[in-house]
């Protein structure tokens, strides 16, 4: 195990259901946390089952992070179960793509759509906020806490087609080091985590001369794991990082863009 401290701790996980927030789930539960998964799919009560199976305390809570409202409830419960909030992963995300303006021969042949913009800054950005917000209250009573935010490369470099994911994904590492500043004084400490290409579901559906092309922008020459981010995540809520903070840590195989 390379963390320390972490045995007992509660954790909140969003978008724990699957991908990159299963594996994180479960790598605080190996340590022994208390995992609160959080997700909509209901295959998040399988991830808490998981989560207590590996020697941690698992146990879901349908919630929905774009609704202030159900984030603020669900935060509430987590600390009449456990007692507080130790580590908050916000790591929920979806992607909606398409080109701001898709233009040939003359002609507007399609456009990113108002549904297609809200319905992603409503999960990945607003729904950062909405849990950091809950959230941020019980760390400062306890007078300790980390959050971990999830970014991207993308929201370092830009990526075709994701005017919206990228504005989220950017908008992520502003508050990140808004929020270092802020809830410092009070122990608290805030960090983003920017994975490069990672094998999950969203990757799995894309055509194999794009996950080839994927792998050959990245100097390690693979993708990278869920795992991968799982242990940057774990490394950064540790004792081992207790001086890091308004940090954004990329994990992405050396991923530059144009290589």
């Amino acid at each position: 195990m390379i963390a320390t401290g972490l045995t007992g701790k509660v954790v909140i996980v969003t978008g724990a259901a699957a991908g990159i927030g299963k594996a994180t789930a479960l790598a605080f539960a190996r340590e022994g946390c208390r995992v609160a998964v959080w997700d909509v799919n209901p295959q998040g009560e399988e991830v808490a089952a998981a989560c207590t199976a590996a020697g941690g305390e698992g146990r879901f809570f349908a919630v929905d992070v774009a609704s202030g409202e159900a984030v603020e409830q669900a935060a509430g419960e987590v600390v009449a179960l456990w007692g507080g909030v130790d580590v908050l992963v916000n790591n929920a995300g979806i992607v909606r793509d398409a080109q701001l303006v898709k233009y040939k021969d003359g002609q507007v042949l399609g456009q990113m759509t108002d549904a297609q913009w809200d319905a992603v800054i409503g999960v990945n950005l607003k729904g950062v906020f909405h849990c950091t917000r809950a959230v941020a209250p019980v760390m400062i009573r306890q007078g300790r806490g980390v959050i971990l935010n999830a970014s991207s490369v993308v929201g370092l470099y830009g990526n075709f087609g994701q005017t919206n994911y990228v504005a989220t994904k950017a908008g992520v590492i502003g508050m990140t080091k808004v929020w270092a500043r802020e809830l410092g004084r009070y122990g608290i400490r805030v960090n983003a985590v920017a994975p490069g290409f990672v094998k999950t579901e969203i990757l799995a559906a894309m055509p194999a001369k794009v996950l080839e092309e994927m792998v050959n922008h990245t100097p390690l020459r693979r993708l990278g794991e869920p795992e991968d981010i799982a242990q940057a995540y774990l490394w950064l809520a540790s004792d081992a990082a207790s001086f890091i903070t308004g940090a954004v840590l990329s994990v992405d195989g050396g991923l530059v863009v144009g290589t």
